[in-house]
């Protein structure tokens, strides 16, 4: 079993969660585990993210919470979860500072590998 988990956010994180549901369809060893900051992080997106979340969160396999709701630091958990329990991080960082920046930052101190799409497509 090969297992992918995603932080549900608004864009990178909701195109990457397709992509594993996408090929999970093909090959049942594939697995889609959400760990989510709390669980109505998405009530405030625009109706058509809310609505491509939506789906995702009914195809994932495993939905964690790692808070039952939203406070400050949440997303810092999320984010450290997503790191503390993974082999391999992939992410599209472009810049220096914010979450995703923290959050390879974070992978990297913690001996996780991390492959930037960004700089693998040629964009700063």
């Amino acid at each position: 079993m090969t297992g992918f988990l995603c932080g549900g956010a608004m864009g990178f994180d909701t195109l990457a969660a397709e992509a594993v549901l996408g090929v999970r369809a093909g090959n049942p060893e594939i697995s889609l585990t959400l760990a989510l900051p709390c669980p109505d992080q998405h009530l405030r997106w625009p109706e058509r993210a809310q609505r491509r979340f939506e789906e995702v969160l009914r195809e994932a396999d495993e939905v964690i919470y790692v808070s039952p709701e939203y406070h400050r630091y949440c997303m810092l958990q999320r984010n450290r979860f997503l790191v503390d329990h993974s082999s391999l991080l992939i992410t599209y960082l472009t810049r220096e500072s914010g979450g995703t920046a923290y959050t390879v930052r974070y992978a990297l101190k913690q001996g996780v590998p991390v492959i930037n799409l960004a700089m693998d497509i040629g964009i700063d």
